[in-house]
């Protein structure tokens, strides 16, 4: 991994794109006009209609991510007491500590109220008689000292209790493990494919950066061992990266160090999996890095070309949260047709929502850089599927979502253009929707997002899927909850909220 010496620190200059700082109504407006007569939205209701009816009659597993959230949702205080355990639990250094986190969480909840279902009965007992062994606040003297040694316990099983959470969304704590998971996966549904992420957030530190450059490394390499370099690419598994986590210093003003010492060590990572034939795409990062992000993406796109011309896996994930995702898309197929390869893109609703909002208002800037209304996202995603369809020559899409609706959409409008693609899926989630799915149409081909890692890693990522479907309004909340009659599930989200659902940044500040 050694690097050349760095000469220029400045952020690049070229903007590719339109600011993401737009109107939320105008973009809405382009996206629904671009989506006009191309997509019958009650035909693909209709077909939706019958996996969420079969999904409600023979639910997943009753620890299923759905069942927790319509048992505890975000909204709720029991909901929101257990994401912050969840979220902080595993790093707390020392037992007193823990003690008084957890007795602080589940006191400002009420668990004991009726509930239904196997899930609800176990974790309502469990969390309910965890309370009562935790010590009450200012206890001291001997009987403070056994009701602690007794809310150590609870702590344990709490920590147990977040532990098997997060068995929901690893797959594996290695890849190897992880592989054998996928294998006996696939033994059960052919028509799975997996594409691995090494769990961790970004590198902190040059020690970071080379230790999860040796985790990608490894993964390369047993997924390679596992693949046929002489089939389709899009057959095989493949992996995810984070270039966020190759770099401690992943930053615009830093655009020098990153292109001299980032971009070799992607390369070489390319190197590998185009030689084993497997699919290597980039995670999307937050706004504020798209332009460095494609930077670093159109500088491996041009040593592709000249390396690999006849690989096919080089691909990365776009957000269509974003206000300019569909220009975004339209960009890369521009690179994709003149360097001459061909990507594989997968589409993400987006994981950063509450943390772009966050930054958009301390900054105070002129708009959103995401919508800010659910339905809106759900425009621009089927928006974004169709310019991707329409750019098969360059793009073998990926389409990740859970929602029913769109996933009929999506087939609905992929036959109408003949053309090829892959649904995709987080490990742990949408399960019984795909099981549907798959089921009517053994031609089609799902592929999980399966995170690989130490229990302990998992935690930002265990919120960012909390926050993304823990909502009254995700389609994975409302699916649990059959109070929710199919025509609101399935309602058409084809059309304009003139106002954004929140006030604009500069609105929450004083004149002055």
């Amino acid at each position: 991994m050694a690097t050349s010496p760095v000469q220029d620190t400045s952020p690049s200059t070229m903007q590719r794109l339109p600011s993401p700082y737009r109107p939320e109504a105008a973009v809405v407006a382009d996206r629904l006009q671009s989506l006009h007569e191309a997509l019958d939205w009650a035909a693909a209701a209709a077909a939706a209609g019958p996996w969420v009816q079969a999904v409600r009659r023979h639910p997943p597993p009753f620890w299923a991510m759905e069942s927790l959230l319509k048992e505890y949702p975000i909204s709720s205080a029991e909901g929101l007491a257990l994401m912050r355990l969840a979220e902080a639990l595993l790093r707390v250094p020392d037992a007193e500590t823990a003690v008084a986190l957890t007795a602080d969480q589940l006191s400002r909840a009420d668990f004991e109220g009726a509930a239904d279902g196997a899930l609800a009965r176990l974790s309502q007992s469990a969390i309910s008689l965890s309370k009562r062994f935790l010590p009450a606040e200012g206890a001291q003297g001997e009987g403070g000292v056994f009701a602690r040694l007794g809310a150590r316990t609870v702590v344990a099983a709490t920590l147990r209790a977040v532990q098997l959470l997060g068995r929901q969304f690893v797959l594996g704590q290695t890849i190897a493990d992880a592989m054998r998971e996928a294998a006996a996966a696939r033994r059960r549904q052919p028509q799975l494919r997996f594409s691995y992420d090494m769990l961790g957030e970004g590198a902190r530190t040059a020690a970071d950066a080379e230790r999860y450059f040796v985790h990608y490394e490894e993964a390369i390499s047993a997924i390679a061992a596992a693949g046929d370099p002489g089939r389709p690419v899009q057959h095989n598994d493949g992996i995810s990266i984070k270039l966020s986590a190759l770099h401690p210093r992943y930053e615009a003003f830093q655009h020098g160090r990153v292109m001299q010492e980032l971009v070799p060590r992607v390369a070489a990572l390319c190197r590998r999996a185009a030689a084993a034939n497997i699919n290597l795409t980039i995670d999307a990062e937050e706004v504020d890095r798209l332009e460095l992000s494609l930077d670093v993406f159109e500088a491996l796109a041009a040593q592709v070309a000249r390396e690999h011309p006849r690989w096919h896996g080089f691909g990365l994930a776009l957000q269509a949260y974003q206000t300019r995702a569909q220009e975004l898309i339209g960009h890369v197929a521009q690179v994709a047709r003149r360097h001459g390869i061909r990507l594989m893109c997968r589409l993400v609703k987006g994981a950063y929502w509450d943390a772009e909002i966050k930054r958009a208002q301390e900054l105070g800037l002129p708009h959103y850089p995401v919508f800010t209304h659910k339905h809106h996202t759900d425009v621009s995603y089927l928006a974004c599927a169709r310019a991707l369809l329409q750019a098969q020559d360059v793009i073998f899409p990926q389409f990740a979502t859970h929602n029913a609706g769109t996933i009929a959409a999506i087939v609905q409008m992929a036959r109408g253009m003949d053309a090829k693609f892959e649904l995709q899926r987080l490990h742990g989630m949408g399960e019984g929707v795909y099981r549907e799915v798959l089921q009517d149409d053994p031609t089609l081909a799902c592929r999980v997002y399966a995170p690989v890692g130490r229990h302990r890693d998992l935690l930002a990522y265990l919120v960012r899927r909390l926050l993304e479907n823990g909502a009254n309004s995700s389609f994975v909340h409302q699916l649990a909850d059959e109070s929710i009659g199919m025509d609101e599930l399935l309602r058409s989200p084809l059309h304009l909220a003139p106002q954004s659902a929140l006030p604009l940044p500069p609105a929450l500040y004083r004149p002055a």
